[in-house]
């Protein structure tokens, strides 16, 4: 886990995206004190939004920005992510406060915002081997990880959204239409007119398979997976939940179905496993249908027309990880991890069309 060092020039620990006088400046201007003998520190992991650990007026806080570069419209929302967390965080105290937002793009280059920083162990690809052997629990470490995480989703999902001013987040209504509305403009655009085949498979199948019915609405994450959920590094208890940037008020299912996207069986074809999200091929983690079966169980909902959602959230990745390339194609990144992503999206499209068959759950 990060922790602040001290900085004995603190002149040099001007990052891109950070201007470390500039935001001073402007903190100062709302009363409160960057401790600039403490270095900032970037945390390393995801591919979106940037996050550096501050000193601020005696205490560790995360500053979130968007990244550099064109942002996708609509996403990385630091503005909408401080509501939710401002809103939210008292009644699931798994969500981190809300300490401080700022507009202003000449501050730093872009909107930004502060909040409460909680340290703890972040899981991405895979599991270390440090905690595989420090894990004492009497059932294999992925069967406890996964249950925990269908657990935070089902709370998440029992939250009242009027009750913590959140009543007015998004527009649920015919939520399913315009979801599918708006990954079909996104996809259109990033492919422009070289779009694969199984692209124009995977649009004709969701657009002749609409949803019967419609829960009721939710709040929803809109990106929930294992990496944004950090543990505590002994217990592995989810210690608090981030990322919030594209939270809205909407199915829930539809959040099932995007951690589900990312959620790879042993059994899967080979883009699962380069997607490298989530190391639930392996340590005993449950199949992706065990944890749908899970979460029916803790919500105590019916996953009617599921195979919708699982489709569109495929259909929603694919063109995330083509948004990515396009930004590392026209210069917007530097980072070489993202050339392999064209690959990617279009074995992820070729995977949605065989779910959309049923020879995938």
């Amino acid at each position: 886990m990060l922790q602040p060092g001290r900085n004995s020039n603190p002149a040099q620990f001007n990052y891109p995206g950070l201007d470390l006088e500039r935001l001073a400046a402007h903190l100062s201007r709302h009363g409160l004190t960057l401790d600039r003998s403490i270095d900032p520190k970037r945390f390393s992991a995801g591919y979106g939004n940037m996050n550096f650990l501050l000193q601020i007026e005696d205490k560790p806080l995360v500053l979130r920005r968007p990244p550099l570069g064109p942002v996708p419209r609509g996403a990385n929302d630091m503005a909408r992510e401080y509501r939710i967390l401002s809103g939210l965080h008292p009644a699931l105290p798994l969500v981190p406060k809300g300490e401080h937002f700022c507009d202003d793009p000449s501050v730093i280059g872009a909107p930004f915002l502060l909040m409460e920083y909680r340290p703890g162990l972040v899981i991405g690809s895979d599991i270390s081997a440090e905690t595989l052997n420090g894990w004492g629990g009497q059932e294999p470490i992925g069967l406890v990880v996964g249950a925990r995480i269908i657990d935070v989703l089902s709370q998440l999902h029992a939250v009242d959204p009027d009750a913590c001013g959140l009543g007015t987040l998004g527009r649920p209504a015919d939520f399913a239409t315009r979801t599918l509305d708006g990954w079909r403009k996104r996809a259109h655009l990033v492919w422009d007119s070289t779009a694969p085949d199984d692209l124009v498979v995977l649009l004709s199948w969701l657009s002749n398979h609409p949803p019967e019915a419609a829960n009721p609405p939710t709040l929803i994450h809109n990106d929930f997976k294992l990496d944004n959920i950090i543990l505590d590094p002994e217990t592995l208890t989810p210690r608090t939940l981030i990322d919030w940037d594209m939270g809205t008020l909407g199915n829930p299912l539809y959040d099932l179905a995007v951690l589900l996207s990312y959620w790879t069986d042993a059994a899967d074809p080979e883009p699962m496993h380069q997607l490298r999200q989530m190391p639930t091929a392996r340590h005993g983690f449950p199949s992706r249908e065990d944890a749908a079966r899970l979460y029916a169980q803790a919500s105590g909902r019916i996953l009617n027309d599921f195979a919708f959602y699982r489709v569109l959230a495929t259909l929603r990745i694919a063109v995330v990880f083509q948004q990515l390339y396009r930004r590392f194609e026209q210069g917007g990144t530097d980072d070489a991890e993202f050339a392999r992503f064209d690959e990617l999206s279009r074995g992820l499209l070729r995977f949605g069309v065989q779910v959309a068959r049923g020879q995938y759950y």
